[in-house]
């Protein structure tokens, strides 16, 4: 059956409904991608000095987000499973379905992402993602 996403883009309408169908404090296993502010965008190459600063213009803004959203993450029981977010503002974590939604909720929040083991059809090796 269809239902509607009510999370517009940040989580699919296949994972909303996945979600829809599990107990109220069954976990799942998640990746959130944080919104991050990267202040100017810059289109010309930048000098060392330049791309040096907006790596760390990135780490930090990551760090806000992911100490925003850690209320919501204990709030509903859930925990990340990595100390710091990634180079593109994600991190990995363990919450209820209940949770998701309240971080899909959030304006820190971009996306969410199953965090799933992929089985290609030709019976080679599996991936995560």
């Amino acid at each position: 059956m269809y239902q509607r996403n009510p999370f517009n883009h940040k989580i699919s309408v296949d994972f909303a409904n996945r979600l829809s169908n599990l107990q109220p404090q069954q976990k799942v296993r998640v990746i959130v991608f944080l919104h991050l502010d990267n202040g100017k965008s810059c289109g010309a190459r930048q000098s060392p000095a330049e791309r040096k600063a907006a790596i760390e213009s990135l780490r930090n803004s990551a760090k806000n987000a992911f100490e925003y959203i850690l209320n919501i993450i204990k709030d509903f029981g859930g925990q990340p499973l990595t100390e710091n977010p990634g180079a593109l503002g994600q991190i990995p974590i363990e919450i209820c379905a209940a949770g998701v939604n309240a971080l899909a909720e959030s304006d820190m929040v971009k996306a969410v992402l199953e965090d799933q083991i992929i089985e290609p059809g030709d019976g080679t090796e599996s991936h995560n993602i």
